[in-house]
């Protein structure tokens, strides 16, 4: 058995899981990348992912991870690559795809799809959403997440596990393939596992609404901008928008506009 999830956090909760039952034991993998924001178009052919990388080089420029992307750290596409090549050569091997209801590993779980057709029958989905678990206090709770679950949860959710179906490896991938061709920058997920798509400012209004006329580090607004807004993304991509509105004006910056905890920004000064 090979565990798929797409979080960091989540191949340790999971890996705590497997300690506590022996059903569950198997390698487990993680899809790195977040597809739900960026470039997709011709995402599968070298094209494509090159602008995609070049995309990721700007956002990361010049902070804490500038260089990552080409260090081979993330490298979805060798890791696909690999597990295609387990599953050819042990035909008794199964996949169990674990995703939580959020635009991240729904969009995980879409990029994956492409690989795994030919090994229909034994690829798995463990879709948890919409169901309640109970949390450490014992309080019945909703996760986004999957790390949010206890490990002995996991083993209530296992027997979700059904097989991905032929329907689903057919209109899937179509349905993927449709979003990757629109040119637009942010997934979000409005339900099940149905997509929409934003342009790449769509968290910009919210973004500026925790600037004020006092300076502030731009680590301290975008931290208030993901314990409050109702649709977040990740810490770069925020940082990423913040620096562009900068370079157009929009805000007043002193410090080095580099890492989030080496500036600050506030609303531009009366003229």
């Amino acid at each position: 058995m090979i565990h798929i999830v797409f979080n960091e956090a989540d191949v340790d909760v999971l890996k705590k899981a497997i300690e506590l039952d022996e059903t569950l034991q198997g390698e487990v993998l993680q899809i790195k990348d977040d597809y739900a924001t960026g470039p997709l178009n011709k995402i599968y052919i070298g094209e494509g992912i090159e602008a995609r990388k070049q995309w990721q080089r700007e956002v990361l420029a010049s902070g804490d991870l500038d260089g990552k992307v080409d260090t081979g750290d993330v490298d979805d596409y060798k890791t696909a690559a690999e597990l295609v090549g387990t599953m050819r050569r042990n035909e008794e091997e199964i996949i169990w795809i674990w995703a939580a209801q959020n635009k991240h590993d729904v969009c995980g779980y879409y990029w994956l799809l492409n690989y795994m057709k030919e090994f229909q029958g034994r690829v798995f989905i463990l879709y948890l959403n919409n169901l309640p678990f109970i949390n450490e206090k014992g309080n019945i709770f909703y996760p986004d997440w999957l790390s949010e679950i206890p490990a002995k949860e996991f083993l209530k959710a296992k027997k979700l596990a059904r097989e991905i179906t032929l329907s689903e490896f057919e209109v899937d991938p179509d349905e993927w393939n449709k979003i990757c061709s629109e040119s637009k920058g942010v997934r979000l997920l409005e339900g099940g596992k149905k997509l929409i798509q934003a342009d790449y400012d769509f968290y910009d209004a919210e973004l500026k609404k925790f600037v004020t006329a006092d300076w502030q580090k731009a680590s301290k607004i975008i931290h208030q901008f993901l314990s409050k807004a109702k649709h977040t993304t990740g810490d770069m991509y925020l940082l990423w928008r913040l620096k562009l509105m900068i370079a157009d004006g929009v805000f007043d910056v002193q410090g080095k506009v580099a890492n989030m905890k080496d500036f600050e920004v506030k609303s531009p000064s009366a003229p």
